[in-house]
Order: structure tokens, then C-alpha cells, then sequence
């Protein structure tokens, strides 16, 4: 077992320190030497390092192995009950609680330090010694610090908390970028391999929140045939590899594919391996990043359990502010730079990820609370500027014109009583007959390259009206503006897209509900000028002011704007129906939603990082609209041309009065009317509605 091998010699630099650490946090827990006030924080946060240390050691000596499944499933719920919506409002990893417990500067403070603390739960399933020592001794300063003074000063607490991360980058930072790329590092590969499948105990050995949803997902899985099994795990590595040869990409010169997915679908995962290797491709599975030094807000990348509290992830998604200057930031970039350097030749060997999401979960609409932790200006400055060298610096070692990914998604158990017969139409719809989309396509592609602009209106309270200008074709007999999307890294098949022109491009886009990396929104309007972002609002909230910085946040990802990266029509009506007979129109990832009507992606273009390399439909014709007038300035500053984000917008065909085409001369071609196709040569969309 190369991980465990590896993390136990590492273990053993570190096994004083760590028998230290946990001695003095025995005494912690029963003494009453700090102020009265802040004596129960203490006592709560020590009792809870306790206990990760007791399951470390039953994970050690092999003893949680054997263990019962209830007694499995009671450990996993101690861990996390403190963070569950029925004790959250009284815990102080709910910021809003430890400021009124604590005060408002160290109650923010303390809430980070706990939250920092829970990260170490995976840590323990992976018995990090290393990772664990660090977290306890972290505690102990702080709380050195209250036996010191009765009320220390913020300043010294934060100043212990800024040299943590700083000097712990080149540690978590570090592993993290490592485990990246290294096949032999992955904890979560082994024990895909080597665990026994059919027994659920095998999912708590990944020290993740397990809840129904992911044993359930294992159980339906496990009555599933190998041939089902087989085709999903066909369907899932076919898309990456077909990806490589469409782009012109050359496989073999890879050997490491990161796989990243949701607990509860091993037994496809396994299968996908197998056939990974027969690519010459070996697996890194990463778990999603749990400290504040690694972690990208509440965006989980990598594979993950449950999120026991997803507005406990939304009120320490910008835990950093606390801390972050220019300094750290600098800090970060050196350590990736240097890891980067170090590991070049293995860097070059990562051919990109392989995404299976889930969807089915109810709709997250967060509470904007003021106790949360949020950046300054300064700091959104910083975060942006880190984001784009970090990426730049990435793109430097894993070259974008080298790499592809894949992306597919199906249901869990929580999405309702026909969570089966749901699974069964995902399976029927992601793997739908490739050569029909794909000639029926060809004919909304060959009217919609006579256009120079698309018209979307919205119909009803629906009040899109987007005029988006289309590049202009040189060679239309060699040349097409829109990509023919036939199911290869974007799994489900399904629609046509390109890079609008940005000049010109006017409107307003507007959707009543849509669900965007796991957040709703309410009556989602953007206004585009010249086709960057001029304003934008939402009815989430009650006060425009929190409508506003929602979107702000959590879609423009604190850019003052951001252009219109990629128009597309989806085709994909099979599973607008399945969609609506079901009623899971909200809980339809984007994934599949982008399919469902016309979708609009603000941020990147559809091919940042390889707008150079030449991509052909399966006509033959070049697609040229890659670029816009903020890409292409990667050729005098890539800083100003990429933004590290591309979030799709859909508009349900229900919500469209109609989609057309207008061309040089103002011929009007109709795509789309009231909600269906109108183009001579697309009838067969229409076909189920009708079943």
C-alpha cells in the first residue's frame, strides 16, 4: 500500500510532537485557567481534537476495520453533529453564534479556528499524523494565548493565525499540489481498489459525511448488472479519450488522469479505472480540500462525501480574509511556482480530470449573515490577482493545449421516491444516439452560420431580450462558427456553441429559478453592454444591497465584470421532458440543464488556454469563433485575458418566445417559437415532447 507507506515514515518525524500535543490537550479540556467567558469554546474544541485522536488511533491499529456498521455509522455522525442543521445555531462553527458568545473580532477568529480544526477529520482516516499535529498545536497557541491575558488582543491572535498558513504552505500547499499528480499518493485509488464493494462499511473508511444519499447510491448501484455498470463506465472514459482526438491531442504522451467524484459510485469508479489503464492512463483521486491554505471557498474539487451543512461551507468560504495580504499571497505563488518546478517532468504527464457530479440534492439558497468573514477590496484584489498568476503558473507546467477533461452527472437518492426510475433515464440520456444530434445539429449550425446575430426573447414574465453578435465567417465553405457537441467531454450530447463576438452583443438575459454551482437563484437578471456585464440583481434576498453581492460573489466571482464567453443551444429536449415528468427541473445540474434551452456562460470562453489549437466538427469544417476581444488579449497580457471562471446560465425552453437568426441582408430564420423547433430539419427534437 504505497500511501500508507508512505504517510507512516512521515508519521514517525512527527510521533513526539504529536504524543505532546494531544498530553496537553487532555489538560485543556479539564482545566479553568482562561476567562470564564471563553472557557466553553475551549473545552468544545479540545473534547473535539479528543476525539478525532481516538478514532486516529482505532484507524491505526486496524481496529475501525472492524468494526460493526452501526457503530461505524455512530463515530461518522459524532464527528459532524456539531455542524448538522438542528445544532448549528448554538455551535461555534456557526460564526453568528461565537460573535454573540465571544465578541465580534474573536468570536470571527475562534469560528475560523474550529472550522480549521473540523478540517482534520479526513486527516484522521488517512491517519496524518503530520497534518493533525499541526492543528493541535495551532489550538494550543491560541490557547496559550487566554491563559496569558484574560482578553488577549486580536492582533496577536490573528498574527498566530497569519504564520500558520504562511508557514504551512509549503506543507498543505505543497502535498496538495503533489497528490495532484502522483498516482501512488492516492489514498482514496487504494481503497477503491482493494475494498470489498458489496459491504457499506467501506465508505466510512473514507472519513467523509455519509448519509443515505451515498448508501444508497452504493446499494442501487450494487443491484445494477455488470453491463449497466460497464456502459456507464464506458460511456464516462470513451468521452475522454474522444476528446483528445477531436482536439487533436496526443494521449499517449500522458500517463495520469485525475478522476474526481461523489461517494457512492466506487463500483463505476473501479471500472473506469481499468479502463483508464488500458489508455496508459493511472489515477489520482484527490479528496476536496478541507484547510483554509488549499480550499477554494465552498467549491468542492476533488472527491467528497456529503456536505453535512452547506450553509456552514457558505459561512467560511472566505475564512482567508481574516488573515490574507499581499505577503501570503506572494507566499502561495512561491511555494506553487517551486512544487511546480520540482515536479515539471511529472506535471507534464497530467492529462486532466475526469468529472462525475451529482444532482438531486434540495436547492441551497444561503443566509448572507454579517458575522461571516468577508474580503475588503484590497483583499478581492488579491484573491483575483492570486487566481489568475496561480492559473497562469498552472497552464506553465499542465499545458492547456496538451490537456482535455470529461464531465457527467446522474441522481441521488435524495431527489425522490423515483430516484430509480430517474437513474434509469440519466443512464438513457447519456447515452442517447450521438449521429442523430449530430446531423440534426448540423442544420441549426449551417442556419445559424448565416447569421450575424442571434435574437432570444423571452416569453411571459420571462424578460430576456439578448441580441448576441456572431463572428464573421471569411470562408463558410471551410469555416463554421458554432462547435457541433456530440458527446465527448460534455456528457450528455446535446448542443451547438461558440465564443460570441462581444461588441454588439446587448441585452438582458433573465431566468425565474436557476441552480448554479450548488446555489439558487431567484429571478437571475443580467444586463449586457458591448457583452460584458453592466448590471445585474436577483430576488433571493429581501435588500437589493445582498441581491447584488450574492451575484457579485458567487457568479462574477468578485470581478467588477465579466464578458459573455460562450453562447449555446441546447438540443438535448429527451431530457427536458424526463425533467419535467419527474419534476426536477431545479435540481437538474448544469451539466444537463445547458442542454435543456439556449445557455450563456459568463467568464472564459469555452477554449481558454488552447484558443490555438485547430478544432474541426465532424464535417470537416474549422471552428473559428474561439476568441473574443478580452481572450485575445492573451497575446499582450494573459493577466487581462482570463478570468479562472465560466458559469453557464440556462433560460428552460417554457420561458422562450423564440430564438432567431438574423443575417447581413435581415432575413429573419427562425430557430425556435414558443418553445420548440421551428427549423426545417430539427422536427425530430420536438418528438419527445410527444411521447
Amino acid at each position: 500500500m504505497a500511501f500508507q507507506e508512505w504517510q507512516s515514515e512521515r508519521n514517525e518525524q512527527y510521533q513526539e510532537r504529536h504524543e505532546l500535543s494531544v498530553d496537553r490537550i487532555k489538560a485543556i479540556a479539564t482545566e479553568d485557567t482562561v476567562n470564564e467567558k471563553f472557557q466553553p469554546y475551549f473545552q468544545a474544541v479540545s473534547a473535539f481534537l479528543l476525539e478525532l485522536e481516538a478514532v486516529r488511533r482505532k484507524v491505526e491499529n486496524g481496529q475501525w476495520d472492524r468494526l460493526e456498521l452501526k457503530e461505524m455509522e455512530e463515530f461518522n455522525y459524532v464527528l459532524y453533529v456539531d455542524i448538522l442543521d438542528e445544532h448549528y445555531d448554538i455551535s461555534y462553527a456557526n460564526p453568528a453564534f461565537a460573535v454573540k458568545m465571544l465578541g465580534e473580532e474573536l468570536g470571527k477568529l475562534l469560528s475560523f479556528l474550529y472550522a480549521e480544526i473540523r478540517g482534520g477529520i479526513p486527516y484522521v482516516f488517512e491517519n496524518r499524523m503530520d497534518y493533525l499535529t499541526i492543528l493541535n498545536e495551532l489550538f494550543i497557541e491560541v490557547y496559550n494565548c487566554f491563559e496569558a491575558e484574560p482578553v488577549p488582543e486580536y492582533r496577536s491572535l490573528k498574527e498566530i493565525v497569519y504564520w500558520y498558513a504562511s508557514d504551512y504552505c509549503d506543507v498543505f500547499l505543497a502535498d496538495r499540489i503533489e497528490e495532484q499528480l502522483y498516482p501512488e499518493d492516492s489514498f482514496a485509488a487504494e481503497l477503491i481498489l482493494n475494498a470489498d464493494l458489496e459491504d457499506d462499511r467501506y465508505l466510512y473508511r473514507f472519513g467523509e459525511f455519509i448519509t443515505q444519499n451515498e448508501l444508497h447510491t452504493a446499494r442501487h448501484l450494487r443491484s445494477l448488472p455488470n453491463e449497466t455498470i460497464r456502459k456507464m463506465a464506458d460511456v464516462y472514459t470513451e468521452g475522454y479519450r474522444i476528446g483528445f482526438i477531436n482536439t487533436g491531442k496526443d494521449l499517449s504522451r500522458k500517463s495520469v488522469v485525475n478522476i474526481r467524484y461523489c461517494l457512492g459510485f466506487e463500483r463505476v469508479v473501479r471500472v473506469a479505472i481499468e479502463n483508464f489503464e488500458k489508455m496508459g492512463l493511472k489515477p489520482v483521486i484527490y479528496r476536496a480540500a478541507s484547510s483554509v491554505i488549499t480550499k477554494r471557498e465552498q467549491f468542492k474539487v476533488g472527491y467528497y462525501g456529503a456536505i453535512a451543512n452547506k450553509q456552514y461551507e457558505y459561512d467560511h468560504r472566505s475564512d482567508q480574509s481574516l488573515f490574507m495580504d499581499k505577503r501570503y499571497i506572494e507566499r502561495k505563488l512561491d511555494v506553487l511556482k517551486n512544487v511546480y518546478e520540482k515536479n515539471k517532468e511529472q506535471a507534464a504527464q497530467f492529462a486532466g480530470p475526469a468529472v462525475m457530479e451529482i444532482f438531486g440534492e434540495k436547492p441551497f439558497s444561503p443566509e448572507a449573515k454579517p458575522e461571516a468573514p468577508t474580503y475588503s477590496d484590497a483583499q478581492r484584489s488579491l484573491s483575483l490577482l492570486y487566481d489568475s498568476r496561480s492559473g497562469q503558473l498552472t497552464n506553465q507546467y499542465i499545458k492547456g493545449e496538451e490537456r482535455s477533461f470529461t464531465i457527467i452527472a446522474y441522481p441521488v437518492p435524495e431527489i425522490g421516491d423515483d430516484y430509480a426510475a430517474i437513474f434509469d433515464e440519466v443512464i438513457r440520456i447519456n447515452t442517447l444516439d450521438a449521429k442523430l444530434y449530430e446531423k440534426v445539429q448540423q442544420t441549426l449550425i449551417d442556419a445559424l452560420d448565416q447569421g450575424e446575430y442571434v435574437h432570444i426573447l423571452g416569453k411571459g414574465e420571462n424578460q430576456t431580450d439578448l441580441k448576441v453578435q456572431l463572428y464573421h465567417l471569411e470562408n463558410p465553405k471551410k469555416e463554421t462558427i458554432f462547435e457541433n457537441c456530440v458527446a465527448d467531454v460534455n456528457i450528455p450530447v446535446g448542443e451547438v456553441f461558440t465564443s460570441p463576438v462581444l461588441e454588439g452583443t446587448n441585452g438582458v438575459l433573465h431566468v425565474s429559478r436557476v441552480y448554479l454551482n450548488e446555489l439558487q437563484y431567484q429571478n437571475l437578471k443580467i444586463v449586457f453592454k458591448d457583452g460584458m456585464i453592466e448590471d445585474y440583481t436577483c430576488s433571493n434576498f429581501g435588500q437589493e444591497e445582498e441581491n447584488r453581492k450574492y451575484i457579485y460573489e458567487n457568479v462574477l466571482h468578485n470581478h467588477k465584470t465579466l464578458p459573455l464567453g460562450e453562447f449555446a443551444i441546447g438540443t438535448n429536449t429527451t431530457a427536458y421532458v424526463a425533467a419535467k415528468k419527474y419534476g426536477i427541473e431545479d435540481k437538474m445540474p448544469i451539466l444537463i440543464a445547458e442542454k435543456m434551452g439556449p445557455h450563456f456562460a459568463v467568464g472564459d470562453t469555452c477554449y481558454s488556454w488552447s484558443e490555438d489549437i485547430k478544432v474541426y466538427n465532424p464535417n470537416g469544417k474549422e471552428i473559428v469563433a474561439k476568441d473574443n476581444s478580452v481572450s485575445i488579449l492573451r497575446k499582450e497580457d494573459v493577466a487581462k485575458a482570463y478570468f479562472q471562471c465560466h458559469t453557464d446560465i440556462t433560460i428552460p425552453y417554457e420561458e422562450l418566445e423564440e430564438i432567431s437568426v438574423v443575417t447581413k441582408e435581415g432575413k429573419n430564420i427562425i430557430l425556435l417559437k414558443d418553445g420548440r423547433f421551428v427549423l426545417e430539419g430539427t422536427e425530430a427534437l420536438n418528438e419527445p415532447f410527444h411521447e
